[in-house]
Formats: C-alpha cells, sequence, structure tokens
C-alpha cells in the first residue's frame, strides 16, 4: 500500500503556492498532483494540520507483531496446507483467519505456502 506524503513535503508545496507559484508549476516541481494540492490546501483551511489521515480497510488479522509465530509455526511445519495452518494458528491464537489471509500473509513474509496435498 502507497505511504501518504510527507507533512514537511505538503507544507513546502503550499508555501510555494502561497508564495505566487502558480499549482501547475508547485505540482511539477514536488511531484505531486493538482488534486493533492487543493485537497492539502483544503485540509489546511478546515482542521489547521496537514497530518495525514487513516488509510481505509480492516486492520490485518495477523499482525505484525504476530508475524514472528507465524514465521516458527511454518518452520516448524513447512509441508503444512495453508488449512492446516489456520486451524493450527486459530488453536495456538484464538482468532479464526481464511486459507486466502494466510497465503497472502505467507507470500508477504516470503515463506513456502502449499494450497493443497
Amino acid at each position: 500500500m502507497p505511504r501518504a506524503y510527507a507533512v514537511d513535503l505538503r507544507e513546502r508545496s503550499l508555501r510555494a503556492w502561497a508564495s505566487g507559484l502558480p499549482a501547475t508549476e508547485v505540482a511539477r516541481l514536488f511531484d505531486v498532483s493538482l488534486s493533492s494540492l487543493a485537497r492539502w490546501r483544503q485540509q489546511q483551511r478546515t482542521t489547521g494540520a496537514l497530518t495525514p489521515g487513516q488509510s481505509p480497510g480492516r486492520p490485518r488479522s495477523i499482525t505484525p507483531t504476530q508475524e514472528p509465530h507465524l514465521v516458527a509455526q511454518v518452520t516448524a511445519r513447512p509441508d503444512a496446507t495453508l488449512a492446516e495452518h489456520c486451524a493450527q494458528w486459530a488453536d495456538a491464537h484464538g482468532v479464526s483467519v481464511s486459507p486466502t489471509t494466510m497465503g497472502r500473509t505467507l507470500q508477504r513474509l516470503g515463506l513456502p505456502l502449499k494450497k493443497s496435498r
């Protein structure tokens, strides 16, 4: 997922725009879109701050702090299927995850995944 632009970049680009530089030139200079500039200016007017908002979507079912536990689980049973890893994860952590979620997490961690026997 792409990261939000830094607050420093937002402030510098809005200062450049406020100093009289055309918006198109500011967008080109700072490599941002015109719509981002307009959104940041609106946000600054309404809230007084330029901090990024929350990213959309749900939090991960397997959190980054739990990932070492998953690595240990897969290392202990590398030949287990996704469904077996899901069942073991639910037993150990009380969180039910789908094989799709397990597969995505294993891919992100660079671990082997076995879909079926």
